[in-house]
């Protein structure tokens, strides 16, 4: 799957499981959080994709999905995403050439 096609699948998921996807310029990676009660994710908009990409991975990984249908291929690259953080703790995700 295109890096592209899976961020904007990935960006659904999020919107899917509540939370506010805001996509801004700065000098950070990127997280989730919580701000007076509502569940938040800021991304970098000038990293790269395959980095946004990374980010929004690492936060599902937290996050409760079995009530939320994903599809196949978007569930496969979510997989093989979350093996190699579980492989390589110390790095983040969004160092590992996974695309």
């Amino acid at each position: 799957m295109k890096p592209d096609k899976l961020l904007l699948e990935l960006e659904q998921l999020l919107e899917q499981c509540n939370y506010t996807l805001r996509k801004e310029r700065g000098s950070f990676r990127g997280n989730n959080c919580v701000i007076e009660g509502d569940r938040l994710v800021i991304i970098n908009k000038n990293k790269p994709i395959e980095s946004q990409v990374g980010t929004i991975a690492r936060i599902l990984s937290d996050i409760d999905l079995s009530s939320i249908y994903i599809k196949p291929a978007v569930k496969k690259e979510l997989n093989i995403l979350w093996e190699r953080l579980v492989l390589s703790p110390r790095s983040s995700i969004d160092e590992l050439d996974f695309l």
